[in-house]
């Protein structure tokens, strides 16, 4: 009799360490299967560095292949072309299909640009969401520094990630401090949040105080509740959003270079179809990370969908960051375990937010339990050690990556780092 096959869609931060813990978890009882558009696993979260080459793109950069087949897992990079749930298969992009008895959805995903007018690689501004993306903006950022112009930063309505938004305008001006030309180049960051530290999360501990200090100490000035109307060459127009929906101020911001993270949505390859998304593509998942209407469908990371804390003038979405995304994981791998022993999942993820914003010459570090408020612990502190802790978790996850190892570490080596180990028993 063949085994169940557990199909994960997606090698990302999360897809990659899925496909480990859960091959690891159902302990050969089923056949575990990747399905990815690529090749190459990349961390996004150094991507920041890329743009300013502080790192090179193969420094972050692990061949999938090799490391799946030496852990027993199925590889293809040939990509999904869309999910049939009812058929409980993937068409894919080669025209073949994978059929499943399980699947983890971890695309992340797609990069909705194309909701304003002007935005992205294609158009007139730069990204650091994908490691290509970040090269590319490295050459536009050489232009920057060799004839300075003014720089717009930030994050369109809807964004859900605001960490590398902050983290990329800090590193931009450290780095044009090195290259003396920093007194050349005014900074503007643009941020659908209702205020500087909400993150699409109300704030954690004194993110705003922290936050609004280190641009003020920068000389970064910041416009909120922002929705950028469109994007011309060296131009950005800006709408300022009042409480009930009128435009408090209109802003033409001229740029040279600038950096703007724009809203996610589902991707092709799940986007619209009935029961298993909302109508912005994300997955619904319950408490399990189980899909409601189809129960052999997990989910995990940027793709799950997560309403909003509350209200804002300007629609601001929530953060996955690594540590929930790694429960998540976790989660995942135990309840698939107990569907295999023919019991119903029961384990749910931890939904915390442990998170390192690099800075270049310092940084922010919080802590959110739960991410959602109100919560246990609200804490957030900052400083020199920030950077160092960030440098050392990057080679700390790719080494894992590299390893094939399942062994969750995030919660460890992050509360190690920041030394909370007594905090989190008070």
């Amino acid at each position: 009799m063949a085994k169940p096959v557990i199909v994960i869609l997606g090698a990302g931060l999360g897809g990659a360490i899925a496909a480990y813990e859960i091959r690891d978890a159902v302990k050969g009882k089923a056949d575990v299967m990747v399905v990815n558009d690529s090749e190459h696993y990349w961390f996004v979260p150094s991507n920041p560095w890329v743009a300013v080459r502080w790192r090179d793109p193969d420094a972050i950069k692990v061949e999938l292949a090799p490391v799946m087949q030496r852990k027993g897992i199925g590889f293809t990079s040939v990509g999904a072309k869309r999910v049939h749930p009812a058929e409980n298969r993937i068409e894919l992009n080669d025209g073949t299909s994978q059929p499943y008895d399980y699947l983890v959805i971890a695309t992340g995903p797609e990069l909705a640009f194309d909701e304003v007018e002007g935005l992205g690689p294609d158009g007139f501004t730069q990204s650091v969401c994908k490691t290509d993306h970040a090269a590319h903006a490295a050459d536009m950022f050489d232009k920057l520094a060799a004839d300075p112009k003014p720089v717009v930063i930030g994050a369109a309505q809807g964004a859900s990630c605001y960490g590398p938004a902050y983290e990329f305008a800090m590193i931009v001006d450290t780095e044009l401090k090195r290259r003396k030309v920093r007194d050349r180049v005014p900074m503007t960051f643009v941020t659908a949040e209702p205020y500087i530290g909400h993150l699409g999360l109300d704030g954690v501990g004194d993110t705003k105080g922290l936050l609004e200090s280190e641009m003020r100490q920068r000389h970064i000035k910041w416009i909120t509740s922002a929705r950028i109307a469109k994007v011309e060459d060296g131009k950005m127009f800006v709408e300022e959003i009042a409480e009930g929906g009128a435009v408090k101020a209109s802003h033409e911001l001229p740029f040279g270079f600038s950096m703007i993270l724009p809203a996610f949505r589902g991707v092709p390859a799940v986007f619209g179809i009935e029961g298993l998304t909302n109508p912005r593509g994300f997955i619904l998942a319950d408490k399990h990370q189980r899909n409601p209407n189809f129960k052999n469908v997990y989910s995990l990371g940027v793709c799950v969908a997560i309403p909003p804390v509350g209200p804002t003038p300007v629609p601001v979405g929530v953060p996955k960051t690594g540590f929930m995304i790694e429960s998540m994981v976790t989660a995942i791998a135990h309840n698939l375990k107990l569907e295999l022993e023919g019991k119903e999942p029961s384990v749910e993820a931890s939904w915390n937010a442990v998170c390192l914003a690099d800075f270049g010459d310092g940084g922010v570090a919080f802590v959110a339990e739960p991410q959602i408020p109100p919560r246990n612990l609200n804490w957030s502190s900052d400083g020199k050690w920030v950077h160092l802790a960030k440098i050392a978790f990057e080679k700390y996850f790719i080494h894992k990556i590299r390893r094939g190892t399942s062994e969750p570490f995030y919660e460890r080596f992050m509360l190690q780092a920041l030394g909370l180990r007594k905090l989190r028993h008070h």
